[in-house]
């Protein structure tokens, strides 16, 4: 009990007497009572202000633990949705016939999920008094469960899952792998790249295997990633910022960009994202497997290439020579070739811009990796954007005009209008 001690003393929770709060009895003064509980007068409000700022180095962190928790908590909301929707498509048809819309779930849980289902009921019904169920669509026991005890129906029931899903243990491993993902972001932990990385391709994994992967045409070259799919459209079709052509490869190898491709337009001054990472008998195999390709080069003897060595520094005649490499060694190609007119090269003179290589850019699934040309640094070292083709996420043969890719494309049709073919 609180109050009531002798001369203005209070007793504790403990037992223990504190001392009275006037004046003469202050925190470390040595005429309090006998048996009380010395408190420390408070500090200045003005000496805490600066303790509780973030610095710099405070600020990044945070930042970039909130940067992967969300692509994280969107990869999760992903799945768990698509589970959930999965479970209800094969298990309800069985279960409500019998036990009702609102038992159902209770029934497919069974003895063994007895307990877990019941905490589910619960806090669906402390939802419903406080008013958190905002969406009548989730007024139902199955939006209450968690990823786990999504997956533990399924395993129960699996024989009734089995005709669509080929591997049991392949939806297992992967909802494993997201286990600790779901722990850290839960309880807002850091989380490291590593694990991100895991839970990206384990979510994007079980996608696949529940029937829910991309329909985006591109994807087969590009995966769509989750963050693009929700909120693509506030970035017109730029998927990826590299700051520079190593980190690009790094993300997007030669092979994933070119590999594949049906139709290949490229101009720059010397092409080497193209001509230095993908061999000479990858573009043999493509061109013979049907790839149109068209390649305009800088014309090395042009005034342009000799103002463009005095930009970077670099002795005259380096620039021109190496274009010129570049061309003889795509002609080299073309020689081998049994239809060389589909192997196309040209040469143009003017003031170079940018480089850009666009992967079957006549269509949804086009792919374009653009860099700028800087005054004082080499195309190696300059930033790469990726564009996909349509400025969102395009579904069948929609075009979306309003993003970056029509305008290189263009620029592209342009100067190739206005070159000289190579012989």
């Amino acid at each position: 009990m609180l109050g009531g001690a002798e001369g203005g003393a209070r007793v504790g929770s403990g037992g223990l007497e504190l001392p009275p709060g006037d004046e003469g009895h202050e925190g470390n003064s040595t005429d309090a009572p006998p048996g009380t509980v010395s408190l420390a007068r408070p500090m200045e409000t003005n000496s805490i202000g600066p303790e509780l700022d973030w610095d710099t180095d405070a600020w990044r962190e945070v930042r970039t633990r909130a940067q992967r928790a969300g692509r994280a908590y969107i990869w999760l909301n992903l799945v768990e949705q698509r589970l959930r929707a999965v479970v209800a498509a094969v298990l309800r048809p069985i279960y409500e016939p019998v036990h009702g819309q609102d038992d159902w779930v209770v029934a497919a849980a069974g003895p063994a999920g007895q307990e877990w289902v019941q905490r589910a009921v619960a806090v669906r019904e402390v939802s419903r008094r406080k008013g958190y169920l905002l969406d009548p669509a989730d007024d139902n026991v199955l939006s209450f469960l968690t990823l786990p005890q999504l997956r533990e129906l399924m395993v129960q029931h699996w024989p009734c899952f089995e005709p669509y899903v080929d591997d049991r243990r392949d939806v297992e491993l992967a909802l494993d792998e997201l286990e600790v993902t779901r722990n850290v972001v839960s309880r807002n932990r850091a989380l490291s790249e590593a694990v991100l990385n895991q839970a990206e391709r384990a979510s994007a994994r079980l996608l696949e295997i529940l029937g829910a992967g991309g329909d985006v045409p591109s994807a087969r070259r590009l995966p769509v990633d989750a963050v693009e799919d929700l909120v693509g459209d506030r970035y017109a079709d730029v998927v990826a910022v590299h700051p520079d052509r190593v980190r690009l490869l790094r993300q997007f190898p030669a092979e994933d960009i070119f590999g594949g491709a049906r139709r290949l337009d490229a101009i720059g001054i010397g092409l080497n994202l193209l001509v230095q990472n993908f061999s000479g008998r990858r573009l043999v195999r493509l061109a013979e497997s049907g790839c149109r390709v068209r390649l305009l080069f800088l014309n090395p003897a042009s005034s342009a290439v000799k103002r463009r060595e005095r930009e970077l520094g670099i002795k005259r005649g380096e620039l021109s020579r190496a274009v010129e490499m570049n061309i003889l060694h795509m002609r080299r190609v073309r020689s081998r070739l049994r239809d060389p007119g589909a192997f196309e090269i040209q040469v143009f003179d003017e003031t170079p811009r940018f480089t850009a290589y666009l992967v079957d850019g006549d269509g949804t699934d086009g792919i374009a990796v653009v860099q700028s040309y800087l005054r004082r640094t080499r195309g190696l070292e300059a930033p790469a954007l990726v564009l996909r083709n349509g400025s969102r996420v395009v579904k069948s043969d929609e075009i979306d005009p309003g993003g970056l890719f029509p305008t290189y494309r263009e620029e592209f049709e342009l100067m190739w209008a206005d070159s000289r073919p190579v012989s």
